[in-house]
């Protein structure tokens, strides 16, 4: 259903360390694999529970906001059908409409009329005319066709984790590609994430990286987005899936991935894509002027970290 992201959890083995018996449930969902990892101490509920609640979420999820789902609410709402909302479209919503008066247009989940006619949305189209982007704007600014691609992932995230929070968990890690984390891993340790190196063939997460984040045990949500693993090539230029819905053109600058940490995922979702919209001088002043979040931005000549990242 969603972008996939190039992070991965590091899990190595500590030496004197006897690992705690965690739980591990695995499925797919979204376009991808997921893994939830908890602490089953002080959890009020079975493994078996929890993994019908985390079944249950991402079924909501898909038939809400997927816009692969042809009977989701978005794509019913996209292709004109009157339907009514619940309350997780209304949310997610509202978290988006916020977002976009954060960045100043920046991120726009309106701007899906734009990510189809490039190929990066829900159909094949690419190298629109000038004429055909002009008239995508316009169906931008009527807000009647959305894209929850850019958020979507780390809404679930936060709402599997919420649901682990209920039911008496506090140490857990939920990666739909995008991750939330709190407390500690197996080994009594904070959890450790590692950044994939953005480059062209680098396709295995974990395969190559350029930094590792190491948790405080806080509550976090940690995303990466990338322009290196999703584009196309005409006429001998490179066409990145991230489109800035201010001028309805990908973008041509030189930074290739940011991850973000913030409180939640749905957040650091939101502006890993919004960094990747304005680029590496933009996304830093971001960063140092705004409290509660650190970021690894990686261009092609440098690798910069936030001072607490």
């Amino acid at each position: 259903m969603m972008k996939r992201l190039p992070i991965w959890v590091l899990c190595g083995l500590l030496l004197g360390c006897q690992p705690h018996a965690y739980v591990t449930l695995r499925g797919y969902a979204q376009g991808g694999e997921y893994a939830v990892k908890y602490n089953p101490d002080g959890c009020r509920v079975s493994a078996g529970q929890v993994q019908s609640a985390i079944d249950s979420i991402l079924t909501l999820i898909d038939t809400t906001l997927s816009g692969y789902n042809k009977n989701s609410i978005l794509s019913r709402r996209n292709a004109g059908e009157d339907v009514p909302t619940n309350r997780c479209f209304d949310e997610i919503l509202a978290i988006s409409r916020a977002c976009k008066k954060l960045t100043d247009g920046a991120f726009d989940v309106a701007a899906a009329p734009l990510f189809d006619i490039w190929g990066f949305g829900f159909t094949a189209d690419s190298l629109p005319s000038p004429a055909a982007i002009e008239r995508a704007m316009a169906e931008c600014r009527e807000g009647k066709k959305l894209n929850f691609n850019a958020i979507a992932q780390g809404y679930t995230c936060d709402k599997i984790a919420a649901y682990l929070h209920s039911v008496g968990v506090h140490d857990m890690l939920v990666d739909l590609g995008e991750i939330y984390c709190e407390g500690l891993n197996p080994n009594w340790k904070e959890w450790s994430i590692g950044i994939d190196t953005p480059e062209d063939g680098n396709e295995t997460p974990g395969a190559k990286i350029s930094g590792i984040w190491k948790s405080d045990g806080a509550p976090h949500g940690i995303v990466t987005s990338g322009n290196y693993r999703k584009f196309y090539i005409r006429d001998g230029r490179k066409y990145a899936h991230t489109i800035d819905p201010r001028t309805g053109y990908p973008v041509t600058h030189n930074l290739l991935s940011a991850t973000v940490v913030a409180a939640t995922a749905t957040r650091a979702d939101a502006l890993a894509t919004y960094f990747m919209v304005i680029g590496f001088e933009e996304a830093k002043k971001f960063v140092e002027s705004n409290d509660g979040v650190e970021a690894c931005l990686i261009t092609d000549s440098e690798i910069w970290k936030s001072a607490n990242f």
